[in-house]
C-alpha cells in the first residue's frame, strides 16, 4: 500500500475501488480477481481489499451501484434540479445514471445475470428500491403516505425495464433507450393523474397501480 492509502478504513477502500471495479468485472466477472485488479490499480494491498469486499459478488455490485448513486447526485445537485419540472427531474436522473453506466455495459450485463439469480432476489429488490428512493428524494418528493411506496414501485419498475433495454442498445447515443424511457415517464405522469381521479374511491388506487405495473411488463408497441 502507498503512503496515501495505508491509513484508509475498509469503508474508504470500498468507496475508492467501487467505481473502477466494473472495468475489471467486465473481463474477470464479479469475482475476487476483479477486486485484486482494482486494488493493484489504486495501490491497495489485495488482501486488505478482499476484506473490504467480503460480501462476494453482490457486495461488489452493491458498492458499484452506491458509487453510481453518489456520482448522480454530484452531477445533478439540488440547485440544478430545482429549476426542472418533476417529469424533467426524473428523466434527467435516470439519463444521468445511464450515462454513468454506459462505459461499463458489459459489467452491467454480468451484474444483471447475478441479480436475476433466485438466491439474490431480496437484495436485488432492495437495490432497485434504493435507486428509486434516491431519485425521488433528489426530485424533491416528500410523500409519506401510500404515494411514497407507489411512486418508488413504479419508478423502480421503469428503471429496471430501461436498464434491460439499455444494456443491449446499439443505437447511436443510446437513442432507443432514451425513447423507451420517455414513454415510461409519460406513463408515470398518466398514472399520477389517474390516482388523482381515484382519490378517496375505495381501493381504486391499488387497482390502478396493478394495471400500470402490468403495462410496464407488457408495454404496447
Amino acid at each position: 500500500m502507498t503512503d496515501q492509502t495505508q491509513d484508509l478504513t475498509l469503508d474508504e477502500i470500498r468507496a475508492l475501488l467501487a467505481p473502477i471495479l466494473p472495468r475489471h468485472a467486465a473481463f474477470d466477472g464479479w469475482r475476487p480477481e476483479a477486486v485484486a485488479m482494482a486494488a493493484a490499480e489504486k495501490g491497495i494491498d489485495a488482501d486488505v481489499a478482499a476484506l473490504a469486499f467480503d460480501g462476494g459478488a453482490m457486495g461488489m455490485i452493491e458498492a458499484w451501484f452506491a458509487s453510481i448513486d453518489a456520482r448522480m447526485l454530484e452531477v445533478l445537485p439540488p440547485e440544478k434540479l430545482a429549476t426542472m419540472s418533476i417529469r424533467k427531474k426524473i428523466s434527467a436522473l435516470i439519463e444521468t445514471r445511464l450515462a454513468l453506466l454506459a462505459p461499463d455495459r458489459e459489467a452491467l450485463r454480468r451484474a444483471q445475470a447475478i441479480l436475476a439469480m433466485p438466491a439474490n432476489a431480496v437484495r436485488a429488490a432492495k437495490l432497485g428500491w434504493h435507486a428509486a428512493d434516491i431519485m425521488w428524494r433528489a426530485a424533491g418528493d416528500t410523500a409519506t403516505d401510500l404515494n411514497h411506496y407507489s411512486k418508488r414501485a413504479t419508478l423502480g419498475s421503469i428503471y429496471a425495464a430501461t436498464l434491460l433495454t439499455f444494456v443491449n442498445d446499439e443505437s447511436e447515443d443510446h437513442a432507443d433507450s432514451r425513447a423507451f424511457l420517455t414513454r415510461r415517464i409519460e406513463g408515470i405522469m398518466r398514472f399520477e393523474k389517474m390516482k388523482a381521479r381515484f382519490k378517496g374511491v375505495g381501493d381504486g388506487e391499488h387497482l390502478s397501480l396493478s394495471r400500470f405495473i402490468g403495462r410496464l411488463r407488457y408495454p404496447a408497441v
